[in-house]
């Protein structure tokens, strides 16, 4: 498990217009082994603090550290794990094919912390090992790429709204996947989300973040305990959130 530490980062892009500032000196300490949630206000910078961690995009200024290694270090020991909002599949491989690409790296192949036909069962895709992508539902597809993401063994996961176009059915049997995966994994999770009702669900910790320069507005635990099917306490935990994007006081 990872402590991720981010320390006095600024980010900025030169735009036509100007400087289009989106951080000014976030702090942020995610404890290891947490599932973290993120949310804020479109634009604010939610996808670009993924990136930053992820060793995708350099800050402007200040430091990010997993552990003791910088994203690019955390990212070369393949500690770190990204998803995104599509599954991005080769629609030239199937699904085992598909997943053994996370362990294809500098043409150097990997050991995968479980073997592929592990990955696929704990997905729910069993059966489907040899199936291209055009033969499944987004559903599935997204199955295909969260096992992707898990081949490696990462000990952080990076997840940027990874079911936001999916139906609301197969969004919640998948984020019950999640929540039993990572409850096996014990991963440092960083997780985007737009859909408060998924970040009371899932958080054990929600942050908060303020319109453009972002700032952490709000940050609190809920300790419910798992899993949470309790409509009445989500909902009161929405209304909290809610409340904090708004920038009211809870």
């Amino acid at each position: 498990m990872l402590e991720i530490r981010i320390r006095h980062v600024d980010q900025a892009f030169s735009i036509p217009q100007g400087r289009w500032v989106v951080f000014e000196d976030l702090n942020l300490e995610i404890p290891p082994g947490s599932f973290t949630v993120i949310v804020g206000p479109s634009g604010c910078g939610k996808s670009t603090l993924l990136r930053i961690v992820a060793g995708l995009l350099r800050p402007t200024a200040g430091e990010v550290y997993l552990g003791s290694l910088s994203p690019e270090e955390a990212r070369a020991a393949r500690w770190i794990g990204w998803m995104g909002q599509g599954p991005a599949l080769l629609p030239w491989r199937t699904v085992e094919g598909n997943i053994r690409l996370a362990l294809e790296v500098n043409r150097r192949p990997l050991q995968p912390a479980l073997s592929i036909g592990e990955l696929i069962e704990l997905v729910g895709l069993r059966g489907f090992e040899r199936a291209y992508p055009r033969m499944l539902s987004g559903g599935m597809q997204q199955r295909v790429a969260l096992a992707r993401t898990l081949a490696p063994g990462p000990r952080v996961w990076l997840m940027d709204e990874p079911f936001a176009a999916l139906d609301a059915l197969t969004r919640e049997q998948l984020l019950e996947e999640v929540e039993r995966l990572w409850q096996r994994f014990h991963a440092t999770v960083l997780w985007v989300t737009h859909d408060l009702h998924e970040a009371a669900r899932l958080a054990d910790e929600v942050i908060v973040l303020s319109g453009r320069p972002a700032h952490v507005r709000a940050r609190f635990s809920i300790p419910d305990p798992r899993p949470r099917r309790d409509e009445r306490r989500i909902g009161e935990w929405v209304q909290t959130i809610r409340q904090a994007l708004a920038g009211g006081d809870r």
